[in-house]
Parts: structure tokens; C-alpha cells; sequence
């Protein structure tokens, strides 16, 4: 069977973070292991707080799973700080981990921060190590310092990411506005579009986390890159439509939809 890694905070309403995580791994016919990075306190209301698990216990847990069970695909989600994001990327070097996904977390959907401010340019230099980068448009605003208001411009993202090394970067079109959502995709070998409706509703808390690790999962199971984003992107949609309706705030997604009990 086929494992995948996630290295992320830990989501006490269940919704995003590790546990969208797990429930993606495990619908998509991945065992999922786990490294939380930080746990917080939030519901689909938003984050009444968090902390973060201390660096030497974060690469505790990737070396007692790699060692154990090994990971075909890691997706990285919260890193909260900058002394963990330095952790992490010494421990991808050392253990010699590959087909990473990087959902570079900095806001939560409510709009509290999850990424401490000096530990964005730490983040930066994880970039190169990462296989798949999946920011969204304010993500990638900050990463770049441009301003996203066109397809051209999150083109234009892309490229300037993709040039600090990663294989594949996917610049999210979820914050644009329009019937459609757009996502663009670059690579060393060309760019294109991933389009679909954009669905109502305000059952989208954890979209982000879900797409990576879906990501994360074909990709582990040998999937090629564009293949890969397109089915996770089909998955996703599944997942929105077939929402239950949980919480007053930015419901979680149902992200067992496409199994025989997961639209009940």
C-alpha cells in the first residue's frame, strides 16, 4: 500500500490541517501517517488560539515514521515558525524525502494568522525542495510581492515561484472572482489552466489542505504531475458539493463523498 506523509497543525474542529489530511489520504486509498507542527483551538467559527509543538518533537515524529514506515509523498501544510520550518527542511535533506507538496499556510479562512511573520522568508528557502507548491492568491502576493488581480498576473506568480526551484507550482484562483475558478499551473515544460464552476456556499473551510494532500496522494501512487493536480481538483469539487452542513461559520467538507456510504 501506498503511504503519504503530512506535516501540518493539528484542527480541533476537524476540518483543515491534519485531519482533512488523513480523511483525503484515506479516501484516495492512501495509508496516511502524520507530524503535527502546531495544534490549535478553532471550530468553523475561526481560531481561538494555537501553539506550536517544539522543532525537536516535530522531527521526532517524520524520523520515527520514515524510519518505520516510509512516506511515497509528503504534503507540508502549517509550519507556524521559522525555527520549525528550518527543522523540517534539514530533516527533508537528512532523510531524503521526495514528492513534496507545499501548501504554504499563512492565514486561516477566518483570517487569523498561522505563520508567524519572520518565518516567511524561512519558508522561501523550503520552496526548492518542494515537488508540488500550492499557494493561494494572497499566498502568493506575499510570496512575490506582486499583485494578483488577472489570469496573467497569477501567471506571472507562477513563474517568478517556480523559479526558485520547485517542479510544479499551482497558483489557487478560489479568492478571484468570476463563475469560473481558475487555477494555473506552471511548469519547466509549459503552463495551463484548470477550470471549474465556483461553487456557492459557505462550506470551504479546509479547501486548501484538502487539494494538497490529494496532491500528495495520486502522486504517491505514481500519478504524473498534471494528472495528478486535475484529479485532485476533481476530487475537491466532489468533496464542496457533497458538504454536510456542520457548524454556524465555514463548514468542513465531506471528504469521504465518492465512497459508497460518504454522500449519507
Amino acid at each position: 500500500m501506498h503511504t503519504a506523509l503530512t506535516i501540518a497543525g493539528s484542527d480541533s474542529g476537524g476540518g483543515a490541517g491534519i485531519q482533512a489530511d488523513l480523511k483525503t489520504f484515506a479516501a484516495l486509498g492512501v495509508y496516511g501517517t502524520s507530524a503535527i507542527t502546531a495544534v490549535t483551538a478553532q471550530n468553523t467559527l475561526g481560531v481561538r488560539g494555537w501553539e506550536a509543538v517544539s522543532e525537536s518533537l516535530v522531527v521526532a515524529q517524520i524520523e520515527a515514521v520514515i524510519e518505520d514506515i516510509g512516506a511515497d509523498a509528503v504534503k507540508i501544510g502549517m509550519l507556524a515558525t521559522a525555527g520549525i520550518v528550518r527543522a523540517v527542511e534539514r530533516a527533508i535533506v537528512r532523510l531524503g524525502l521526495r514528492r513534496i507538496v507545499i501548501d504554504p499556510v499563512m492565514i486561516a479562512k477566518g483570517g487569523d494568522r498561522l505563520l508567524r511573520e519572520d518565518a516567511i522568508a524561512a519558508l522561501r528557502s523550503l520552496l526548492p525542495h518542494a515537488h508540488v507548491v500550492t499557494p493561494n492568491i494572497p499566498e502568493a502576493e506575499v510570496l512575490t510581492g506582486l499583485r494578483l488581480r488577472t489570469l496573467d498576473d497569477m501567471r506571472e506568480a507562477g513563474r517568478r515561484i517556480l523559479a526558485g526551484g520547485p517542479r510544479v507550482v499551482l497558483i489557487k484562483g478560489g479568492h478571484a472572482e468570476g463563475a469560473e475558478a481558475i487555477d494555473i499551473a506552471c511548469t519547466a515544460e509549459g503552463e495551463f489552466e484548470i477550470r471549474g464552476p465556483r461553487l456557492p456556499g459557505r462550506n470551504t473551510h479546509g479547501t486548501g489542505c484538502t487539494l494538497s494532500s490529494a496532491i500528495a496522494a495520486f502522486l504517491a501512487q505514481g500519478v504524473p504531475d498534471e494528472s495528478s493536480l486535475r484529479r485532485a481538483r476533481a476530487y475537491l469539487e466532489g468533496a464542496i458539493r457533497n458538504a454536510p452542513r456542520i457548524g454556524a461559520g465555514h463548514g468542513p467538507l465531506n471528504h469521504l463523498w465518492d465512497l459508497p456510504s460518504g454522500s449519507s
